[in-house]
């Protein structure tokens, strides 16, 4: 979600500053302003809480400077106040033992740079959040490539209980799933009369992934108080792993107020468009942030306060079979089987070896896979190699197993 933020904000940034074409590489901005950037979240999950301060520069594809010099404390509607440690890398955080957001309570975010500026959120007042009641999936198709393409596939849908007359939500997930690589290392290869099995065979490994989408609802005077059927995410069976073994999505539900929801729609609005800095029509800047001593000056970013529930759902292999999706075929993990004989050599020349073959080959990205012999005479016949992020899943995931039961993996 972070990435997806900076990305938008960024492209907020350009369409706020342009409002016509101009020459796409590497404008010159005139008037350009370095804009504080700011991006945090109080809640009512006992976790330390982080604000990440940043400013823009004018460059579009570069990083946000790290602002890592400022003050930073929280204080509430009952006079309490939270210092929050500066972690680094324009990183604060709060200490868990000492403060937990708590429902009803209002709050204000302040930070003091070293320049002497200060600036102020909005009081944000945290909302309760009704407990989410389940998490289901369905068959269904979604359009791609200018709708010129259908995926089958699944769709993650969400219902809450009723609330307490909660009119705008958010939501968020992390996903974690077991795959498997195919052609998985099972020797080591020394040189050809040292060819030994490996300790342990890196088959099965596990990948975990944050959402970067914008994900939002509001609810209009006169709608049933609670969320039926909402969306949450579509995963194209034959296009990922994830469905191959096990997977787990881990949703949280916030309510969130109406300035809040404005502030994602836009940057929602923007992500959706491209982030288009040639539009014509730029997207309004919101943000709850403002220095106290000068109303003029433009803050990007949100600090977002809420109470927050969360919810996961399981999902194996066997749960998706009945469906009749296609299946994920893994089509980069091409199986290389060669010897000194698929090489032929000129005359008087020495033909390649085993050990020229699998340097060749290893030297090229490839990892070795397994020997292969004659069913006739037990001779080494070939070399098998495959590329090495099929041939090692530690190189994209981990082997260790997430602990679902902390819920917060």
């Amino acid at each position: 979600m972070l990435g997806t933020v900076f990305k938008s904000i960024a492209a907020l940034i350009f369409l706020f500053a342009l409002s016509t074409c101009i020459d796409p590489y590497n404008p010159e901005l005139k008037g350009y302003e370095s804009l504080l950037v700011v991006e945090g979240m109080v809640s009512d999950e006992i976790a330390a809480y982080t604000v990440r301060l940043s400013r823009t520069i004018q460059e579009q594809n570069t990083s946000p400077e790290k602002v890592t010099d400022a003050a930073l404390y929280i204080t509430d509607n009952i006079g309490n106040t939270y210092y929050m440690r500066n972690s680094g890398n324009g990183i604060y955080k709060t200490d868990s033992t000492e403060f937990i957001g708590i429902p009803g309570r209002t709050y204000v975010l302040h930070i003091e740079n070293s320049d002497g500026r200060k600036y102020e959120s909005d009081p944000c007042m945290m909302q309760s959040v009704p407990d989410i009641d389940s998490i289901y999936f369905a068959r269904d198709q979604e359009l791609v490539n200018n709708a010129t393409e259908i995926q089958d596939g699944i769709r993650i849908f969400l219902d809450s209980k009723p609330g307490d007359n909660n009119q705008y939500y958010r939501w968020d997930f992390k996903e974690t799933w077991k795959f498997k690589i195919p052609s998985p290392t099972r020797f080591d290869y020394i040189n050809v009369n040292h060819i030994i099995p490996v300790t342990q065979v890196k088959q099965y490994c596990w990948k975990s992934r944050k959402s970067d989408v914008i994900l939002i609802r509001s609810m209009y005077s006169g709608q049933e108080g609670r969320v039926k059927r909402e969306p949450i995410f579509f995963i194209a069976s034959n296009k990922s792993d994830r469905l191959m073994l096990e997977y787990s999505i881990n949703v949280k539900q916030y309510s969130i107020s109406r300035k809040e929801y404005d502030f994602w729609d836009n940057l929602k609005r923007v992500d959706e468009s491209g982030g288009d800095i040639f539009a014509t029509q730029p997207f309004p800047v919101i943000s709850n942030i403002h220095n106290i001593s000068d109303a003029k000056e433009k803050v990007l970013g949100y600090f977002q306060v809420s109470s927050v529930k969360r919810k996961m759902k399981n999902i194996l292999f066997s749960d998706i079979v009945d469906l009749g999706l296609p299946y994920f075929h893994n089509s980069v993990c091409e199986r290389i089987e060669k010897g000194p004989k698929d090489f032929p050599w000129p005359e008087n020349s020495p033909p390649l070896t085993f050990d020229d073959i699998y340097s060749m080959y290893t030297s090229s990205g490839y990892s070795f896979i397994e020997p292969m012999y004659s069913m006739d005479t037990n001779m080494l016949e070939k070399l098998v190699f495959a590329k090495s992020e099929c041939a090692d899943c530690s190189l994209t995931g981990t082997l260790t197993k997430p602990d679902f039961r902390s819920g917060t993996y």
